[in-house]
């Protein structure tokens, strides 16, 4: 499932986690997000996630996030691609 900037916007206490490297996140992210790194996310996402919450997944552009939720959703998670990624964000924020 996808979510569009302006639907995140009217929503409140969220768990937003960025999939771009610590650099990227430390450099600037959405107000509220965890970082955690794509590569590690998909290695063990038991060790990140809960099953029993939805989580709202960025990256740069939103393309890599979209496939990491497409992984992360087969495999019972509740995962959003954040249309647009951090770009879209900071156009719309």
């Amino acid at each position: 499932m996808n979510i569009t900037i302006e639907e995140l916007l009217k929503r409140d206490n969220l768990n937003i986690i960025d999939l771009r490297s610590n650099q990227s996140y430390n450099n600037n992210h959405i107000k509220g997000a965890i970082n955690i790194p794509y590569n590690n996310l998909l290695a063990n996402p038991f060790k990140y996630l809960d099953k029993t919450k939805t989580y709202y997944l960025y990256c740069q552009k939103g393309i890599t996030s979209k496939k990491v939720c497409g992984i992360l959703n087969l495999k019972g998670f509740h995962t959003n691609n954040i249309l647009g990624g951090y770009e879209e964000w900071i156009l719309k924020s």
